[in-house]
């Protein structure tokens, strides 16, 4: 079996390219192996308020100018439309702290469809400006993509899952990650940004034939993705 762990947050427009881009390049895979992917968090706004910031203030702020951050977001979206996103930024009025989808994001890995929870809330916030803030509309973004709404509701009253999410974001750290998408091949071989589908296949090809530990990582093609400093588009 080989496998594909992917570091990323809910907010970050590039890991939802990125996952598209990923599954363009699974789509190519000709051999009867296995895939096994599994997503892991890092957040960019460690810091976020828990109840998140107006989102023009934040960005005007933290961007320079709204007009900065809106000249960005036109650049991304753009990029988005060639794999098929829809970005609706005109509907986003919030940025969140993401902590708490992270942890739905554990629950549902726990639960067996992690792929179908990344995706629903990947387009919940991008596609129809859904404030993960709320803990409603979290639980409907994530019952949407499969998991039950009782039970996410149980895990957002409670501790369930915070300190899994905080020793995974530490570990992500420690490979000395700092910008996401960040994606690891078989443990093996591991690339920053949402590169082609033609980067995921080569990445896979040479994890297979590489034994041992993680030791390669290629940073070809980090500009398209998010760090602390924003979200950045390709030359």
């Amino acid at each position: 079996m080989k496998s594909i762990q992917i570091y990323s947050d809910l907010i970050c427009p590039w890991c939802y390219i990125g996952r598209r881009r990923m599954e363009e390049a699974l789509r190519q895979v000709t051999t009867r192996t296995q895939i096994e992917r599994s997503w892991h968090p890092f957040q960019l706004n460690p810091g976020m308020p828990p109840a998140g910031m107006d989102r023009k203030a934040y960005r005007s702020r933290k961007f320079g100018s709204w007009e900065r951050s809106q000249a960005m977001d036109s650049e991304v979206a753009a990029t988005g439309r060639a794999v098929g996103i829809e970005f609706r930024y005109d509907l986003q009025t919030h940025t969140p702290n993401t902590f708490d989808s992270h942890r739905v994001v554990w629950l549902a890995g726990r639960s067996g469809v992690q792929e179908g929870v990344v995706e629903s809330l990947f387009h919940a916030y991008f596609c129809e400006g859904a404030n993960f803030s709320d803990p409603p509309v979290l639980i409907a973004a994530a019952a949407s993509g499969g998991l039950e709404a009782g039970r996410v509701k149980r895990l957002l009253e409670s501790d369930e899952g915070a300190s899994v999410v905080r020793i995974e974001e530490e570990r992500g750290r420690s490979l000395g990650i700092s910008g996401v998408p960040f994606f690891i091949f078989n443990q093996q071989i591991a690339f920053s940004g949402a590169q082609a589908p033609a980067a995921f296949l080569e990445a896979l090809r040479r994890a297979s034939e590489r034994p041992g530990d993680l030791e390669e990582r290629d940073a070809a093609g980090s500009a398209d993705a998010c760090g602390p400093s924003g979200c950045d588009v390709p030359p």
